[in-house]
Order: C-alpha cells, then structure tokens, then sequence
C-alpha cells in the first residue's frame, strides 16, 4: 500500500474550503473567469501596504552579510524585540523578545504549541463552528477533538463549556476575529472563559492552556477594540500570523507570543523552539522576519474591508438572508434557505456563485463567503443570491 489509510481518509472527506475552490477553477475554465463569482478562499487580493514595498526594497539592495543564513530556532532577537513591543503597547502587559518564538505562519505557530503541551489523548476544546485544519492539528500530535457549539450569535455556550472541561483538557482553542462567522468575543466573554479555566484547573490540578489564534486581530470594525486573552488568563499564548493585516498570506511568516507571568514559562518557550525544529520549520522566513520587524503597527486598510462587509450584508440581508453582521475578519456566515446546507451551495453554483458548504466548518445549516475579493465578484455574485432566494421562495 502506498498510502496510509489515515492520509487516504483525510483525503477523501477533505476541506470543503479546497474542494470548492477547485471546483471554481474547473467552473472558470469552462465558462470564463468573469462568469464565475468566487467566495470561497480567504485569499485576500489586496495588495500589502506600501510600508511593506519600502522594506522590501530596501532589504533587496542591501549586500548585508549573512541576512539570508540560519539564525536562532527562535527568530531574530530584533525581530522578537518588535513584535514584544508592539503586544505590550496593545495590552499593558511587559512583553520581551523571550516571550516570542517566530513562526511559519499561525499554522505553524498552532502546531508547535500543541506538539509542545499535549501528551497522546490530551483533549483540545474547539467551539463550533470553527477552522476546519484545528482538527488535522490536534490530531497531528496525538490530541484529541471535543466540540462545543455555540450559541445563536455564535458566542460560545458557557454551561456547555464546563461541562465539556475534563480532567483530560489540556487546552481551548480560540479565534476572534472568527473564521467562518467574523464574530469578536467582548471583554466581558473572555474574563468568563478564562474565570471557568482556571476554576477548572483548581478543580482538576491541571494547567489548561487558552490557545488564541489571532491573523484577524487587527481587522476589527465599528471602532471595536480587540480584548487580548493575555490580559485575563496566564497560560494564555497567542498564535498569530501577518497573513491578513498584511495580506502576506503566501509568505508565511507569524509569531507565538506567551504570557509573561506564565507558569513554567522558560521550559514552556524552550519546547516552542524545540518543536520549530523538529518539526521541520527550522526558523520562520528570514526575509519576512527583517521586514515585518518594522511593520508591527501598520495594516491593509480596514475601512475598504468594513465597506465590503456592509455591502454585501446589507444586499443580502435585504434579499431575505439571515445572518449575525460580522465585527471583524473577512467572512459572512449566513444561514442556508433549506436544512441541507451542502445542497443549497450547489444551487448557488447552479447560478455562477461559489460557496462554502457549513458543514465543513462544524456549522451545518450556513455557510461562508469571504468579501475578502474584488468588489467586481462581490457585485456580480448578487444576482445569483438573489434567484437562490427567489428559487426558495424568500422575498
């Protein structure tokens, strides 16, 4: 057999993001790109900001020697320094280059936490919907998935959540800005998830880690401010990338940050650094690293992001969708016009309009699309929602 049988199964149920992506390709060349209006991918087509192209072209005429060779597992200290800087004057808190490990992306940030706290069976707490890949991660390293949902507006359930905590719980996974729903959690919210944490942790004798992945922190709308899981719990990490603040996504360059006052923080950062390894990032991108050093407070632009946003609610709202108006990231996850989620997005398909079926985020009954795209698509796609609607008897 040339394939496991883990590997040919994960296969075959896939990420429904890749499968309608490709479906869209195929649907393009068939028809024509401009036929088909694609929301499927988070793949922003801003371009990065100009601060980035100074950096950029600064780094490639300089003869520096050594700029491209390894350096430590960690990241460059003055990188380190930078990100440490920029986190402490978010959050109050006293951040070193020591408390930072760059990454290959918040993917490869993710990873390396959970290869650094979870023995075989340790449980991993997900509120759904949620990024499909956490499950391939957890599993990745021997942990174990357990599913909370959350409630109507996509908050997650406190009451479900403690009971969902077990002596088994090593860890919670958080994401706001949320993908798929573009939901922020209050303040208020995390100070009660981090409460229910560490009086489980008293109850149990056990450290469980809040794992926040961040690469939508800085997209945040309405004058929102973001409420950092650092501020309210000490085994808080953060797992992050510059992906979308600033739509680098294909150069893979993120960070974890770890509380300061974290318990067993020094062994804790040393594992990091370890699993970096080990795991085959070796070091995140050395180029990436001298450039976002200097990019810490600079983003895309936020206010073309909330104009897409209230475009496509407002059409699709007015048309007889139902769906919670997104406070950040780049998603809008609107509830599907029949129970099956997966044959409504073929409708939509049917009309020239890709989408993501829910299900493939753990949220049956919805699905996504990103308005992280030209506004051509986002303009084209509403006669397609629109006779969608109509099809199903809305409006």
């Amino acid at each position: 057999m040339f394939m496991s049988e883990k590997i040919r199964k994960g296969m075959e149920t896939g990420s429904w993001i890749r499968k309608m992506f490709d479906e869209g390709n195929i649907m393009k060349s068939r028809y024509g790109a401009d036929k088909v209006f694609d929301l499927t991918l988070g793949n922003p087509i801003v371009e990065p900001p100009e601060a980035f192209f100074v950096e950029l072209r600064k780094l490639a005429n300089s003869n520096t020697p050594g700029m491209h060779r390894y350096m430590e597992n960690a990241g460059y200290q003055e990188t380190r320094a930078a990100v440490a800087l920029q986190l402490s004057k978010e959050t109050g808190l006293k951040l070193g280059a020591n408390d930072i490990v760059m990454t290959c992306g918040a993917a490869g940030a993710i990873n390396v936490v959970l290869k650094t706290i979870l023995n075989p069976g340790d449980e991993v707490i997900l509120f759904a919907p949620y990024f499909v890949e956490y499950l391939n991660y957890i599993d990745n390293h021997g942990g174990v998935s357990k599913i909370v949902l959350t409630d109507e507006q996509f908050m997650p359930r406190l009451a479900a959540l403690e009971t969902a905590i077990t002596k088994q719980t090593r860890a919670i996974i958080i994401n706001s800005p949320h993908n798929p729903t573009g939901v922020v959690y209050s303040e208020q919210m995390m100070r009660e998830i981090c409460g229910l944490l560490r009086r489980k942790e008293n109850q149990y004798s056990t450290e469980i880690y809040l794992i926040s992945d961040e690469p939508y922190r800085k997209l945040i709308y309405d004058g929102l401010k973001y409420p950092s899981p650092l501020l309210f719990h000490q085994r808080a990490i953060v797992a992050t990338s510059h992906s979308k603040d600033l739509a680098l996504p294909g150069e893979r360059i993120g960070y974890i940050a770890i509380h300061p006052e974290c318990p067993q923080k020094q062994e804790l950062v040393d594992g990091f650094i370890y699993c970096n390894r080990t795991l085959g990032f070796v070091n995140a991108p050395a180029m990436m690293q001298h450039i976002v050093r200097y990019l810490q407070n600079v983003t895309v632009s936020i206010a073309d992001y909330q104009k897409k946003r209230d475009f496509l609610y407002k059409n699709l709202v007015d048309m007889g969708y139902s769906c919670v108006k997104p406070q950040g990231a780049f998603y809008l996850f609107p509830k599907s016009l029949i129970p099956d989620d997966v044959a409504f997005v073929r409708a939509l398909q049917e009309e020239m309009v890709l989408a993501v079926p829910g299900v493939g985020f753990g949220g049956p009954g919805h699905f996504r699309i990103s308005y992280c795209i030209d506004e051509r698509i986002l303009a084209g796609s509403l006669e397609g929602f629109r006779k969608t609607a109509k099809k199903y008897g809305v409006k």
